[in-house]
């Protein structure tokens, strides 16, 4: 127990105190934000600034160009010198979804082209020219009974049709507009057309197993899933790589012939597997306060805004005796994985590349967890949550969603328990010999061998 305590203080004291994890304690937070952050406002700039739009418009009444216009308008993004940050914290969630939509979008310089006097060819051919020239970024052409027959298809021209947020903001703003001109001539006044027009917002709120009903759901229970789903993975992938250099890196320098000639390879393996555990916990929990006291500070910003609107997923404590556990199966699978391919391989660069398998077997253990939040209680979400590659992520995504039977969470851990059991036997089996083979990977039918042996 002695020797363990030694090997389980080394591996924690020589890696908690190093450069890179500091930097990476701090640079962590800072890098999720901005992975959270900086692709939507990457995907929001409009490099180039305004589309110059021209509209055609072929209809009688040759109204629908200024309803476009109107429309799109609408749908612009509103200036930051218009909007407060305490206007936008006292909107309802409704406002702030609509705002963030219309942060994506881009904005218009329309010209109305007329068409007297013109055949449509003569049209074309002129805007063309003027696209080619730089003059115009496209046109939309408009036909005669787009208001009459639902099958008549505008045409939009343009010189980078691939712009799939202009697109789509384009064909928004032409279906308002061809709606609303064909209440008109049904005889809707336009004055109502806004009032009948007005959103409704839905309200859900959660029904348990005992037939109660819960608080309100603003859809944070989804994203609380995705994002503990997304956190299991990604710590198990992060920390699964440092055990994976740390073997390689005995391997290379022969200290493990130094260490076993003291210590049982079983020891050696699973006191570094806990010394780098207890490394992930503390890097966690200083991840975790730091988010703690982030979002306290983000709630006392809030405070004087509407917070009715706001509802955080009521978590019973189980759920994070639940949690740490199938953490802590995930970990020592994959861990077990990593100590294995580690002690097959000669150097990190074989190493590396014979882990991309286990990486994809995370990467599906997270997608599946997709289909689990949609659908907590279907077929597929059981039997992926008793899978036990997957069931650190997908029966933590069914507890938070709609919380299984107990049964099933109890027989999901021991599934995964065992496993977890078998694949650190198997590894300290191969460990044992692997790590004193040099010069080339071991064969497939050579590690069959050293588990027999």
């Amino acid at each position: 127990m002695k020797k363990f305590s030694a090997i389980v203080k080394r591996e924690y004291l020589q890696r908690v105190r190093s450069k890179m994890f500091v930097f990476m304690t701090i640079l962590g937070p800072v890098m999720l934000a901005a992975f959270a952050v900086l692709p939507g406002l990457l995907f929001s700039i409009k490099a180039g600034g305004k589309t110059r739009l021209a509209i055609v418009d072929l209809t009688e009444q040759k109204q629908l160009a200024q309803r476009i216009r109107e429309a799109l308008a609408h749908l612009e993004p509103e200036s930051t010198d218009e909007v407060s940050v305490a206007d936008s914290l006292n909107t309802n969630r409704q406002d702030r979804l609509e705002r963030a939509g219309k942060a994506m979008r881009g904005s218009f310089s329309i010209e109305e082209i007329d068409v007297a006097g013109h055949t449509l060819p003569e049209l074309k051919a002129f805007l063309n020219s003027r696209i080619g020239k730089g003059d115009l970024d496209g046109y939309l052409l408009i036909p005669a009974e787009v208001l009459q027959n639902s099958s008549s298809r505008p045409s939009y021209f343009g010189r980078n049709v691939g712009d799939l947020i202009t697109r789509e903001q384009l064909e928004d703003g032409l279906n308002q507009a061809v709606a609303r001109q064909r209440l008109i001539d049904n005889g809707v006044r336009e004055d109502r057309i806004d009032k009948l027009s007005e959103p409704v917002e839905l309200v859900s709120y959660s029904i348990n197993e005992k037939g109660e009903e819960g608080q309100e759901d603003s859809g944070a229970g989804f994203i609380l899933a995705f994002v503990i789903a997304f956190l299991i993975y990604i710590t198990v992938l992060m920390y699964g790589q440092v055990i994976l250099g740390a073997i390689v890196e005995e391997k290379e320098t022969r200290i493990a012939e130094i260490l076993f000639s003291s210590v049982r390879a079983l020891t050696l393996m699973v006191g570094k597997l806990v010394g780098v555990s207890l490394l992930a916990l503390t890097q966690l929990a200083i991840w975790t306060i730091a988010f703690v006291v982030l979002s306290l500070y983000g709630f006392s910003q809030m405070a004087a805004a509407d917070l009715n609107n706001f509802s955080f997923p009521s978590l019973p404590f189980s759920f994070f005796v639940y949690f740490f556990l199938f953490f802590a199966v995930g970990y020592f699978i994959y861990a077990a994985l990593y100590v294995l391919i580690g002690s097959m391989v000669t150097t990190a660069q074989e190493g590396g590349q014979l882990a991309m398998p286990v990486v994809f077997l995370l990467l599906a253990g997270l997608y599946t967890g997709f289909p689990v939040i949609r659908s907590p209680d279907s077929s597929f979400a059981l039997w992926v949550s008793m899978f036990p590659f997957f069931s650190p992520i997908t029966m933590v995504v069914r507890i938070v969603s709609q919380t299984p039977p107990t049964w099933q969470i109890l027989l999901s851990l021991l599934i995964g328990a065992g496993t977890a059991g078998l694949m650190l036997w198997l590894a300290s089996r191969i460990y044992r010999i692997g790590m004193l083979m040099y010069g080339k990977k071991a064969t497939i039918p050579e590690v069959l061998r050293w588990v027999r042996q």
